[in-house]
């Protein structure tokens, strides 16, 4: 017996030794994991800070005139103002960089601080955290004006009591006898909403994705119909095209938009007065030998010479010999089966390749209602955008479209107006 209790008394003391150590790597653990909760806090907390203070400055990297920031000082300020506010938040040396190599500026930051935690004997032990955050295209902003630009004024038609555009009354007439003719008398739920009644209904029901934010509904342009009955969803999809009517949401059988005739500055479809290029002045990056070829492809497309100027500074640096590494060439960077499509035979020919970009951004505009959403299918093709009706969140495709919004904004042009806001990556 006195045998069997040395050995409980052994015993007892290897478990007691086993909880103290087992505490003791427990206590190192969470000393570990608090470090690196706090050091992650602060990477993004200065990732945002960084990110933020790059938005308010983006516009000075395109500006032409003595406020214009070099992309060195804009990268610095971007630097300056993260490792500033990761020190605020207890952790000092901060390294910042960024990290894609991006036309004009950077859009995305990224932070690391290496923090540290003590083991037993005294050793510390190194904790990373890391936080990168970007500038994309707010959503909110999607006209390429200022939210509420572009409201629709009159005259107006009314069908079924429902007030519209004239010209998209007439085609829902001959839409709706063509319906008729098959057996079905269509509805209108909905025709044109100004402002005022779109910030009511979000104001009941804030989902955008359901109810447009106020300011950014297409039904302020009074081009756009939503259609009952459900019975007629099937018909719709497959005739209203040929009435010139699109069904502008994969997720919304009931909403068609009327695309002739869709003169609207909030989408940037109309030439501006003024000039005959369709915008005002070409902005002062334009080489003088394009101009003429902007100013013809603006009028016959009705798209705005300065988005197309400003995308070809983007695509190619104006260099009609541009060639890249996936294969699209010319000035405008077709790819070969795209150019096939809109008849250009020769990409490298900058006349007929900006012709060509014109017709292009003319579909796109009218496909989605919206400049960046046009510029973002131009670059990451029509199936990505049109999936979620959103920018694709491809790096390459959001630096695309804030680049060129960019260099609208710093020539001047209303439709750069459309702003960036701020989102943690990582």
């Amino acid at each position: 017996m006195r045998s069997e209790r040395g050995q409980a008394a052994i015993l007892l003391v290897g478990i007691l030794l086993a909880v103290v150590i087992g505490g003791l790597f427990l206590g190192i653990y969470a000393r570990a994991v608090g470090v690196r909760g706090d050091q992650q806090r602060a990477v993004d907390l200065a990732a945002l800070a960084g990110a933020r203070s790059m938005r308010d400055a983006y516009p000075r990297v395109f500006e032409l005139g003595p406020g214009r920031l070099s992309r060195a000082q804009y990268e610095e300020l971007g630097r300056r103002t993260a490792i500033e506010t990761a020190a605020r938040n207890r952790a000092p040396g901060a390294v910042v960089d960024f990290p894609r190599a991006d036309g004009f500026a950077p859009v995305l930051i990224r932070v690391r601080v290496m923090g540290t935690a003590k083991l037993p004997a005294g050793r510390p032990a190194r904790v990373t955290a890391l936080a990168e955050a970007e500038l994309v295209p707010d959503t909110a902003s999607f006209g390429s004006a200022a939210p509420g630009a572009g409201e629709y004024r009159g005259p107006f038609a009314a069908r079924q009591g429902k007030p519209m555009r004239p010209d998209v009354a007439v085609a829902f007439d001959n839409l709706a006898a063509a319906a008729r003719a098959g057996g079905i008398s269509l509805i209108v739920v909905s025709g044109f909403r100004s402002n005022a009644e779109q910030a009511r209904l979000f104001a009941a029901h804030p989902d955008p994705k359901w109810v447009a934010r106020p300011g950014t509904s297409l039904h302020r342009l009074g081009t756009e119909l939503d259609l009952g009955p459900s019975s007629a969803y099937g018909w719709l999809a497959a005739h209203a095209g040929r009435f010139h009517f699109l069904k502008r949401y994969a997720w919304e059988p009931w909403h068609f938009g009327y695309t002739l005739n869709a003169g609207s500055t909030s989408v940037g479809y109309l030439p501006r007065a003024g000039d005959g290029k369709g915008g005002a002045a070409l902005p002062d990056f334009v080489p003088d030998r394009f101009a003429p070829a902007l100013g013809r492809a603006a009028q016959r497309w009705s798209v705005s010479a300065a988005l197309l100027a400003a995308q070809l500074h983007q695509e190619s640096g104006f260099n009609p010999a541009a060639v890249s590494g996936a294969g699209a060439q010319g000035i405008a960077q077709f790819m070969p089966s795209t150019a096939s499509a809109y008849g250009l035979r020769n990409p490298f020919d900058p006349d007929a390749a900006i012709d060509a970009q014109a017709h292009l951004m003319h579909d796109l505009m009218r496909r989605f209602a919206s400049v960046p959403l046009a510029l973002a299918a131009y670059n990451a093709g029509e199936g990505r955008v049109s999936a979620c009706m959103c920018i694709p969140p491809i790096p390459e495709t959001v630096a695309y479209v804030a680049a060129i919004l960019g260099l609208l904004h710093g020539a001047g042009d209303v439709m750069g107006a459309a702003g960036l806001t701020v989102r943690l990556v990582r």
